[in-house]
């Protein structure tokens, strides 16, 4: 369709581009496919403003043309708002903990597990959740999560009861399930839409759809849901609330049933045209890629660094509530705001030390520049509690936030140059499955620990394990394989790069 493509200039240069299999990635403005084949692009008459369908050859010698569609756009939105939805439900409840508890007449520490739920069941289903997404594709993989959150949400509405607390427990846990069909789904949206100058925009717009669901998540409750003398009144403000967010989530599930598509009629780029035609991965195939990854010493070290990082990320975000109160009783909606701050502050922090990375390539010294900030700033957070001025809470607990959640795109593409060429969804899972871990293991021990000591021990030991996490930062060796691969492949003659993809030594 004519008036559907993009009138976008594209402009080739006449150097090779490696394609292996499974593999995807960017490589400065362009995605680059590795497949086992290596495509020679010419020159596509950069000079004009109409797109120029390109031609490229696959294995078996056939053409393909590519084209942006504008409805590309269309397709992002959707993720982003499905993926918003879901993440905004993570942190609902443990950001105003102190009314669920006395509505449901539970504990604090029960109250953080609607959080926790969301991490122990991203780390079973990490794997079946990709190999669907694989397997089916995009419109399925986003139905799932769409259709999990939208049955998540509406067995909230049914949980508004003194005494249903295990409904809205088995609410959460539906959302949680649907979280592993929108948490790493982002570079694929990107990367089947999107051509190679945007593909990484795309990508990090993708991405801040789950942090701005969080953000509203910690803003929108507890002004919602305000603490009333009657147990009815707290429930009637919960019922508002949940009402709110089903009827949302509904329309958003209709939206995509009947508009988001699994792939345009025509690839983005010639990269995403060739990646088109190559078999679809097995078991065998992830099995193979984990083992060679859990086996690379470096990336262990990261898979620990990181890990610790993310995980008290979510302790924090998810103890805040009860911090927040010990120290200034009656400030829920203050509570909910230094939330909101550390959320912004973070999507901020991502993309400076993106552009950082992109520009200087320094990988391993800023991961660790990074983690040395994130531990003055978790200091700072942790010891000016005592100033009992929340507006010092609010600047300590947003330049954290700044550092500590702009260490995770620096992560994961640290991680990536340390595995090349396994897939980046590969080494990212597993370090997700890591975050996910040490956040159930920081929320229950940091809850134990803000009941029975105080928020000054809770926060002392999230600071000490950050410690080790700087620690265990400096003997990894920045052996940036993906960078040393791209500038290989474009040095090296198109007959002697594909020898070399087919040696395994790209």
């Amino acid at each position: 369709m004519v008036a559907d493509q993009e009138t976008t200039q594209f402009s080739y240069q006449y150097s090779p581009i490696t394609l292996a299999a499974g593999r995807e990635e960017t490589v400065g403005e362009e995605e680059v496919v590795q497949e086992e084949e290596v495509a020679m692009l010419t020159d596509v008459k950069s000079a004009t403003n109409i797109v120029q369908p390109v031609k490229c050859q696959s294995n078996k010698s056939k053409s393909m043309e590519t084209k942006v569609y504008r409805r590309r756009w269309i397709m992002l939105a959707l993720f982003v708002f499905v993926f918003m939805t879901n993440a905004f439900q993570w942190i609902q409840f443990s950001i105003i903990n102190n009314l669920i508890t006395k509505y449901y007449g539970v504990e604090s520490s029960t109250v953080d597990w609607t959080s926790l739920v969301f991490m122990v069941a991203y780390i079973p289903l990490i794997f079946p959740g990709a190999w669907i997404m694989d397997k089916m594709g995009l419109r399925v993989t986003l139905l799932l999560g769409a259709f999990g959150t939208t049955a998540g949400a509406w067995t909230n509405v049914m949980s508004v009861a003194p005494d249903r607390f295990y409904v809205a427990l088995m609410g959460q846990t539906l959302c949680a399930t649907a979280q592993v069909f929108l948490l790493g789904v982002s570079p694929n949206v990107a990367a089947v839409w999107f051509g190679p100058e945007q593909v990484s925009s795309a990508c990090a717009i993708g991405v801040f759809g789950s942090q701005v669901g969080i953000a509203l998540g910690f803003l929108i409750p507890p002004i919602l849901v305000k603490d009333h003398e009657l147990k009815d009144d707290i429930g009637a403000d919960l019922l508002f609330m949940f009402y709110i967010v089903a009827g949302v989530s509904t329309l958003l599930l209709l939206v995509v049933i009947v508009v988001f598509q699994a792939k345009p009629s025509l690839p983005p780029s010639a990269a995403r045209c060739l990646a088109s035609q190559q078999p679809s991965p097995t078991p065998l195939t992830y099995y193979r890629s984990v083992k060679r990854i859990l086996t690379n010493r470096d990336y262990n070290l990261l898979l620990l660094t990181y890990g610790i990082n993310v995980g008290v990320f979510y302790a924090m975000s998810t103890l805040l509530n009860q911090v927040v109160l010990q120290h200034f009783p009656g400030e829920e909606e203050n509570a909910g705001r230094i939330g909101l701050t550390i959320v912004l502050c973070g999507m901020l922090g991502s993309v400076l030390f993106g552009v950082i990375l992109d520009r200087t390539h320094k990988f391993k010294e800023t991961t660790l520049a990074v983690y040395v900030f994130v531990l003055a700033s978790m200091a700072a957070y942790t010891f000016t509690f005592k100033l009992e001025h929340i507006a010092v809470t609010f600047v300590t607990a947003g330049v954290t936030g700044f550092f500590m959640t702009g260490y995770l795109p620096v992560g994961f593409e640290f991680a990536a140059e340390l595995t090349y060429p396994e897939p980046e969804v590969t080494s990212a899972g597993l370090l997700n499955a890591s975050a996910q871990i040490f956040g159930i293991i920081f929320t229950i021990l940091g809850g134990w620990l803000l009941a029975n000591y105080g928020s000054l021990v809770c926060n002392g030991t999230m600071l000490a394990a950050l410690l080790v996490g700087a620690a265990l930062t400096l003997p990894i060796r920045a052996e940036l394989k993906r960078q040393k691969a791209n500038q290989t492949a474009e040095n090296m003659p198109t007959k002697d790069v594909k020898e070399a993809i087919k040696d395994g030594n790209p």
